[in-house]
């Protein structure tokens, strides 16, 4: 899919923004999304009918909890994401359920004026030229602390994982996918989001993790030493 995107230069200078609190989009990896307002039905046809792009930036923190404010005048955060729409399908009632895969991070510009129900907003993709390197750090990242620390929470959480695919997928592709499906609040999820290396992000994920085991641990009397 990235192949038609080999650096800022192929992307667009205005999208379509997706803005929704608590996602977020990484390179690569992959975003499911299920769309049911007017707004973003809209949006997603205006992407379909153009170059099947979408950017998904959060609301900014100033703007309460809703997950997607109503209205075009809230502000946005300053880093987003663009994704490419790879997979949607129609359900029976109405709502669409698409599949985003991340292509590039980007700083977001001054909105673009428009008449339709959902917003576009000018785009910098060259602070991040980096994203459009496949695999780039994946040699930094501390695979076994990662995954030991990932087996830790999610025993702690009685969850289960597929541990062969996550055994199989490469460094990249494991911390980015975390990262979007990390159960964290918006300011964590954003600086993942913004993470300024592959490491560095494995990193944040790690130290998210151990936080909340330690915060659990204290309640409970317990050490993890």
């Amino acid at each position: 899919m990235n192949n038609s995107y080999d650096n800022p230069g192929d992307l667009p200078a205005v999208l379509p923004v997706f803005p929704l609190r608590g996602s977020i989009l990484l390179p690569r990896a992959s975003l499911t999304l299920n769309v049911f307002e007017p707004r973003y039905l809209a949006l997603v046809d205006y992407a379909l009918a153009n170059e099947r792009l979408i950017g998904v930036v959060q609301p900014a923190g100033s703007t309460g909890s809703a997950e997607s404010p109503q209205g075009k005048s809230f502000p946005i955060r300053s880093v987003g994401c663009v994704g490419r729409i790879t997979s949607f399908n129609e359900t029976d009632d109405g709502p669409l359920v698409i599949s985003l895969t991340g292509i590039s991070r980007f700083l977001v510009g001054d909105e673009a004026t428009s008449d339709t129900p959902f917003r576009l907003f000018a785009t910098n993709f060259k602070p991040y030229a980096d994203d459009f390197i496949s695999d780039l750090g994946e040699e930094d990242v501390d695979r076994v602390r990662l995954l030991a620390t990932l087996r830790r929470y999610l025993e702690a959480n009685g969850l289960n994982a597929d541990w062969a695919r996550i055994n199989e997928a490469a460094n990249e592709q494991l911390v980015n996918t975390l990262s979007i499906l990390s159960p964290y609040g918006a300011e964590e999820k954003q600086a993942l989001l913004e993470a300024a290396s592959l490491k560095e992000r494995a990193e944040a994920l790690v130290a998210l993790a151990e936080m909340e085991l330690a915060s659990r641990d204290d309640s409970s009397g317990t050490s993890l030493q």
